[in-house]
């Protein structure tokens, strides 16, 4: 299945000195697919030049006459920028004229014009931000990283339903397993709102594992890690930040004198393995689910390997039919949900 990725070529702290050659490189390993360039069209055809690179059948230009600023209000963005690259990058999503919309952008801009534009899906109260991290048996899914700060349990079945839907449509997994995160897993643990939701998980169909602690998450333990916006975008920061230290000081030991240098050269190949394996770059790009529409969120410091990765996303969602899966899993619940309100009255 051939895709149209639209791209905001203007987001982010570098804007098209990224988004150009990522997408670029993308055609380059998907000739078949499209890719809209959105923004300001002598910026970007200025960067098609300084990489040799042509417009054509499969790599146009959508002109977009203003740029959101990375700390621009969401609400001054939603009212006064109307043909911002942005927006205009997700109406071609709306118009479907596009497949996915991939924006570095601000987030909070993203989201407040992505939610206003496409909508919300039918039984879905609020959009979540999800993403793939790494673990020892391979990726895992998690949500909501910071899209909402408070909620409660219905919230917390809907996005485990989102995320369930978003790992069948990457991985084809029938049945991915869910976790809800916790200080503990024992079922008397947590908060009333984590209580009320692993009661609602157990009476859903879906494939509910139970609690799992911070530890776990990396461990690879379900498919699926659920929290509110508050815990996981803390948790995901804080594992960036360790990343980083460790990285810092793997390099800080193998430079300390003449003989961890040479040691180093001797562990290079393991060195860029491990690099490899941690490298968040890889998994760059946070879907925001929810919506009647595939918008995928970029680092805004990414580089173009890891805005290339973001666009390899949007893609993979696009063609596995993300959005089909989702709304088949709320249609699912809610009908299973009516059968037990009928049968207790």
């Amino acid at each position: 299945m051939d895709v149209t990725i639209a791209i905001d070529a203007m987001g982010g702290d570098h804007g098209v000195c990224v988004t150009v050659p990522a997408a670029v490189e993308y055609l380059q390993k998907n000739p078949d697919d499209t890719i809209v360039l959105v923004g300001l069209a002598d910026a970007i055809e200025a960067e098609l030049r300084a990489l040799k690179a042509s417009t054509g059948p499969h790599l146009r230009i959508h002109t977009a006459s203003e740029v959101v600023g990375m700390d621009e209000s969401p609400q001054l963005v939603l009212r006064n920028k109307k043909d911002s690259s942005m927006r205009v990058a997700i109406n071609l999503v709306k118009n479907g004229e596009a497949s996915a919309c991939v924006s570095a952008g601000n987030t909070g801009a993203l989201m407040a014009t992505a939610r206003y534009v496409l909508k919300m899906l039918p039984g879905i109260d609020r959009p979540a931000i999800a993403s793939f991290l790494p673990t020892v048996k391979g990726q895992i899914c998690m949500l909501d990283l910071g899209a909402n700060v408070d909620c409660n349990a219905e919230h917390l079945l809907q996005f485990a339903l989102m995320g369930t839907a978003l790992v069948s449509a990457i991985e084809h997994k029938n049945n991915p397993a869910v976790g809800l995160l916790n200080i503990g897993s024992e079922e008397i643990k947590g908060n009333e709102v984590v209580k009320q939701a692993a009661e609602l998980l157990q009476q859903s169909d879906l494939n509910f594992y139970g609690n799992v602690e911070g530890n776990d998450i990396f461990k690879g333990v379900t498919d699926v890690v659920v929290c509110d916006g508050f815990v996981g975008n803390v948790s995901i920061k804080t594992t960036e930040g360790l990343a980083q230290m460790l990285r810092g000081f793997l390099r800080e030991e193998f430079s300390r004198n003449v003989f961890t240098k040479l040691a180093g050269l001797v562990a290079m190949p393991v060195i860029k393995a491990f690099r490899s394996r941690v490298d968040h770059r890889r998994y760059n790009g946070a879907s925001l689910l929810g919506l009647k529409g595939i918008v995928l969120k970029s680092h805004g410091s990414a580089d173009a390997f890891a805005f290339l990765c973001a666009i390899e996303r949007a893609a993979e969602e696009a063609r596995g039919g993300m959005l089909h899966h989702i709304s088949e899993h709320i249609e699912k619940w809610h009908h299973a949900h009516q059968q037990k309100m009928a049968e207790a009255s």
